[in-house]
């Protein structure tokens, strides 16, 4: 795990700066504390960061061929690079190294650009061939491993593994793109298709792009997608048996690390299956690292320690504060743009808890996705049931007029809070579900902004891309749809964002083997009452997982990190919310109506209403414009 980044000379071979290419890595040091270099040819100029995994003395990047033609700068790891050296050796290619990096170089002699088809991991990487004077930038399938990149007015190309690197650069414009603040007001993230800096873009996951100097740029190619409309055939326990197969292949898989190992454990259904896999591929204790919260309510801890005595495991873990929110600075400068997933703060605190412990640890995430295990996604389902019975134009009238009658009952026990079904029923799946993932509803955005922000968005409406990703999904259902659109926004927009910049902050490696695209292109073919069934997501991993793990760690209610933000901004965040409105660089943004935040805040202090979460957006955009546009 490492950090890249670099500028290329499209248009020309005009000397590259090492030292501004050095400046840009050294602004993401944190993601490489084991070394650094810079390499430079005409028109080109590679950087890097080393997170040290493996080959600790011969993987030093950027690192070049014998003949010195290839180059590469490169951050991930390559879960299958020893089948293809094996494989490589055998064309006669040669090794001067034991890493991954040089597979990569090798791979790319041999196959050129779709060399990425073959490649099992994590990864964002730059590589540059002097003889073609061509530099191919590309991504992992899910996008777990993270690629900006921007057009200066030169014609150059600058890339790197996180934003702040590619703000070194003194040409980059610092201008923001409007209609990606309200992306993120929408989605809490900024989404993969934009940046909240106009002009970057981050390179879509699953792509590769070829450029070539003195050429017009082309389109990024898309190498990988995950397909829906497909459903595999079987039997209950062969459907079972396959799913265990490829899960075990791809734990084992993502242990093999040249420094000490170990795993997340929350004692959720998805870390609790990691730990139980790898318990049962490795000959010594495996080691757990998990945190717990001094507020009952939030704390998971028992059922951790009880996966873990299960497991006979070298577990770790450590009580926190609740009341963290001291991190808010740490966080806004290692995630750039703004980032309103709160439970960014216990992924942080663990991160830091297991890299006294281990440099690489396996976590559970990937599965819900995979496997509709989020409650929105049961909930779907019985939408789109529902929405198939009675065709739209019964539908609309009837259940739109039904919610708007229904009274909003967020007290309510959750069967009883029915206005929401009612309102998302008389839409279409697309819609409905795009409100549900969302996190501030269009009306609000819409008495948040100033006249002149509604004017400028001119009726964008961030809901759109999501409406086009699962109107044109490769999918067979509703069901489908949502997860397709999930697997392009929200993993690598929400998920992966979190779980990379909290840990390579720390200079932890976090690898997700219930990720392995294997392993979801099997999840993708299997029929819905094999996701859902019963009011339960992840139905076939569940049942698989009987044979390792107990009932009350299978099907107990979904939890997750929680953050107590509603109390804080009732209490030492108060005066901190009430001035985001007046005295913030986001006020002088003149983005928003002033009076509307003010209310919005004082309603919450007050009692009257619970709007952390939209202030809790606020305040992490407030950070990030700061510091970017400050």
């Amino acid at each position: 795990m490492c950090g890249i980044a670099g500028i290329f000379h499209v248009e020309s071979s005009k000397p590259v700066d090492p030292e501004r290419v050095r400046r840009m890595t050294d602004a993401i040091a944190h993601r490489g504390p084991d070394g650094s270099g810079v390499w430079t040819a005409p028109g080109m100029g590679l950087g890097h960061r080393r997170l040290s995994i493996i080959d600790l003395g011969g993987g030093a990047q950027p690192m070049l061929t014998e003949d010195e033609r290839f180059a590469l700068s490169f951050n991930g790891e390559i879960y299958n690079f020893q089948e293809l050296r094996k494989e490589l050796e055998a064309m006669g290619h040669q090794f001067r190294t034991h890493s991954d990096s040089e597979v990569i170089l090798e791979a790319y002699r041999a196959w050129g650009p779709k060399c990425v088809e073959r490649l099992h991991g994590m990864f964002a990487f730059a590589l540059y061939d002097q003889a073609n004077r061509q530099l191919l930038l590309a991504r992992d399938r899910l996008g777990v491993k993270p690629l900006y990149h921007a057009r200066l007015a030169d014609g150059s190309i600058i890339f790197g593994s996180e934003l702040k690197a590619l703000l070194e650069h003194p040409a980059l414009r610092r201008e923001p793109d409007l209609a990606m603040v309200e992306d993120y007001l929408a989605f809490g993230y900024v989404p993969d298709h934009g940046c909240i800096v106009a002009g970057v873009q981050k390179l879509a996951a699953g792509h590769y792009w070829l450029l070539t100097q003195g050429k017009a740029e082309p389109a990024p190619t898309q190498y990988w997608d995950l397909d829906f409309s497909n459903r595999v055939k079987g039997s209950e326990a062969e459907l079972q048996e396959e799913l265990l197969r490829l899960m075990r292949q791809a734990v084992l898989s993502r242990m093999v690390a040249d420094v000490p190992l170990g795993a997340f454990l929350s004692g959720g259904v998805d870390s609790s299956s990691v730990v139980a896999l790898m318990a049962e591929a490795s000959r010594l204790p495996v080691k757990t690292c998990s945190i717990g919260f001094d507020v009952g309510e939030l704390d998971e801890s028992e059922y951790a320690s009880r996966i873990a005595k299960r497991f006979l495991t070298e577990h770790h873990s450590k009580i926190v504060a609740a009341d963290d929110y001291g991190l808010i600075d740490t966080l806004a400068f290692h995630f750039d743009e703004p980032f309103a997933d709160a439970s960014a703060l216990p992924t942080y605190r663990v991160s830091e808890m297991a890299r006294e412990h281990v440099t690489v640890a396996l976590s559970g995430d990937g599965a819900d996705e995979a496997l509709a295990g989020y409650r929105r996604h049961v909930f779907h389902h019985g939408e789109e049931r529902m929405r198939c019975l009675l065709p739209q134009a019964i539908r609309g009238p009837l259940f739109g007029t039904l919610g708007r009658l229904y009274p909003k009952a967020d007290w309510a026990p959750r069967p009883l809070r029915a206005k929401t079904t009612l309102l998302s029923l008389a839409r279409t799946g697309a819609e409905g579900y795009a409100e549900a993932v969302g996190v501030t509803p269009p009306h609000i955005r819409d008495r948040l902004y100033s006249r002149r922000t509604n004017q400028l968005l001119r009726g964008y409406r961030a809901e759109y891309h999501m409406h086009r990703l699962m109107d044109k999904a490769p999918a067979r259902s509703g069901l489908d749809q949502a997860q397709y659109a999930d697997m392009k926004l929200w993993l690598p927009g929400d998920i992966l964002t979190k779980v990379d910049r909290t840990s390579m902050a720390v200079g932890l490696e976090a690898r997700e083997p219930l990720l392995d695209h294997r392993l979801l292109e099997f999840a993708a073919s299997l029929p819905e009452n094999m996701r859902v069934r019963g009011g339960q997501g992840k139905w076939l991993m569940k049942r698989t997982m009987e044979r390792y793990l107990p009932e009350d760690i299978l099907y107990r209610p979904k939890m997750g990190f929680v953050t107590p933000i509603a109390q804080w901004f009732r209490g030492p965040l108060a005066e901190t919310a009430r001035g985001i409105a007046s005295n913030t660089t986001l006020a002088r943004t003149g983005w928003f109506d002033s009076a509307e935040i003010a209310r919005v805040a004082d309603e919450h202090i007050g009692g009257r209403s619970d709007h952390s979460r939209l202030l809790w957006q606020l305040l992490m955009l407030e950070k990030s414009v700061a510091r970017i546009f400050g």
